[in-house]
């Protein structure tokens, strides 16, 4: 397999384009064991960006992943997420300490803000910025930010990227999000990028995959990745899963590919409201 294709932040680290998710896990303890295995199963292939967040099984998937990367730790670039409700000052670094006892580690190595609540964006970018000072993070960004909340950000800040919803059948972000976000050089982080499996059954899909030999995910993925300042982050709850979720690293899609799927999920021609699941 080909070395995995690297985004580099601002900030200069370089992370892979394919990452591994989390929402989801850690809710029934019944699955821990083929989680973490899963989990496992993608750092040996290349996909050691990990993004969970407090949200997720309330710190539950933050304790799947510090079991899945236990000895690892130097090899992952690991994410997290605090809650808006957490966002002021004292809320952030108190967040912030328990995702790190969850994650058994001494640092995440970027933190994002989930989403916009009613915390000023300076509050939380100040105690984001207080945080990487101590050495508890090693970077800051933001997640479900549309165009007019990255304007709101206070002067000099420099999130390292904006985690959104983005796939196939959610393009909203092409028409401002992703153009404002390269005007920035801020990669975005695309979450859901095969829409939890809802996109899988379409035809026009089917065909692609069926035309290169792989399967309606990989063209799903191999179609997020076309761009080279887009990471994508799917779940995989499987070794199978995982190693199908890898291989659409190799898929290129052709101009008639992507003709293909512009007819059957046409390109925004107006602002959306950037969506969020």
């Amino acid at each position: 397999m080909a070395d995995p294709r690297t985004v580099v932040l601002p900030c200069g680290a370089a992370v892979p384009a394919l990452g591994q998710g989390t929402w989801g896990m850690g809710e029934d303890p019944g699955h821990r064991a083929a989680e973490v295995s899963a989990l496992r199963a993608g750092l040996d292939l290349g996909m050691t960006l990990v993004d969970t967040a407090e949200m997720y099984g309330d710190g539950a998937a933050e304790d799947v992943v510090a079991e899945a990367v236990a000895g690892r730790r130097d090899e992952v670039f690991l994410v997290s997420k605090v809650l808006p409700s957490h966002a002021d000052a004292a809320g952030v670094t108190r967040a912030c300490r328990g995702s790190l006892r969850r994650l058994r580690t001494d640092r995440i190595d970027l933190y994002l803000l989930h989403w916009r609540g009613a915390v000023p964006l300076e509050e939380t970018v100040e105690a984001f910025e207080s945080l990487v000072r101590d050495g508890a993070i090693g970077s800051w960004g933001v997640s479900n930010l549309d165009v007019d909340d990255l304007a709101d950000l206070p002067p000099g800040a420099g999130p390292q990227t904006d985690q959104v919803l983005y796939n196939l059948s959610r393009r909203g972000p092409e028409y401002d999000l992703l153009p404002r976000c390269r005007e920035l050089s801020i990669p975005v982080m695309a979450y859901s990028p095969v829409e939890q499996g809802r996109l899988l059954g379409h035809p026009a899909l089917r065909d692609v995959a069926a035309a290169h030999g792989a399967t309606p995910a990989q063209i799903a993925l191999a179609w997020v990745l076309r761009h080279d300042d887009v990471i994508a982050i799917p779940k995989a709850s499987s070794r199978a899963h995982v190693q199908e979720n890898a291989a659409a690293r190799e898929v290129d899609l052709t101009a008639e590919d992507l003709a293909t799927l512009d007819r059957a999920f046409p390109p925004p021609r107006s602002k959306q409201l950037l969506e969020m699941l």
